[in-house]
């Protein structure tokens, strides 16, 4: 294995167990334009693989027995260029997820997620869409207690104060869910106008993507305001 040719999405796939690394690696190989680089037994192994072998995106399991998913996503997150996790698990109601997600993952699939569905959100996050919408993130948080609530809350509050009138306006109608185009329809300004506001949120709050825009204004609290 090696980094994958230009054109082509790079691969590494973290999972304990011989077997999902293998029907994974199987599924994606079939796919002309992605190439599996790198394969990890743990956690622990992510990031020395990372730097060998420059993969696009990590397809990462959860539970794997030195370095669980969660901490090699985390450290793995806060790098620089860093490539795009898809956090791998057996529960969609997995409070870990929430966790990843905070850390930057683009988002989570299902281990029994159907091929074509795999291959397909692989394809989105290498071009820095998120593969799970701010309505699935916001069914997700509904049911997970969440014990230091007000805590979160206050410090979502803060963080969305660095944004002016308008940026916040952005940002809680990507908490919604809302496309960029139906942004810039209500908000009566262009899908450009609109994708530079966001990117100017992301750099501001320090954030990855529009998941953690939408959890932050859900920590905040915002979206209950507008239901």
């Amino acid at each position: 294995m090696t980094t994958a040719e230009p054109g082509m999405v790079g691969v590494l796939i973290a999972d304990d167990d011989p077997l999902v690394r293998a029907g994974l690696a199987m599924m994606l190989g079939g796919a002309p334009d992605l190439r599996v680089i790198a394969e990890a037994g743990d956690g622990a192994e992510v990031l020395p693989l990372v730097d060998r072998h420059s993969p696009d995106v990590v397809l990462m399991d959860i539970r794997m027995p030195r370095m669980d998913g969660l901490a090699a996503t985390e450290a793995l997150r806060a790098r620089p260029r860093a490539p795009e996790v898809i956090v791998l698990t057996t529960f969609d109601a997995d409070e870990h997820i929430l966790r990843a997600l905070r850390a930057g993952a683009a988002g989570f699939l299902l281990k029994d997620t159907p091929p074509g569905e795999i291959v397909a959100a692989v394809r989105q996050v290498a071009r820095g869409l998120p593969v799970l919408s701010p309505a699935v993130t916001r069914r997700l948080i509904a049911r997970v207690a969440v014990a230091d609530h007000e805590r979160r809350r206050a410090h979502a509050v803060d963080r969305l104060g660095l944004l002016n009138d308008r940026e916040r306006e952005v940002a809680v109608a990507v908490g919604q869910g809302w496309s960029n185009a139906e942004i810039g329809s209500a908000l009566h300004l262009s899908v450009p106008t609109i994708k530079t506001h966001v990117s100017g949120i992301l750099t501001k709050l320090g954030l990855n993507n529009r998941v953690q825009i939408a959890l932050l204004v859900h920590d905040a609290g915002l979206l209950d305001q507008n239901e």
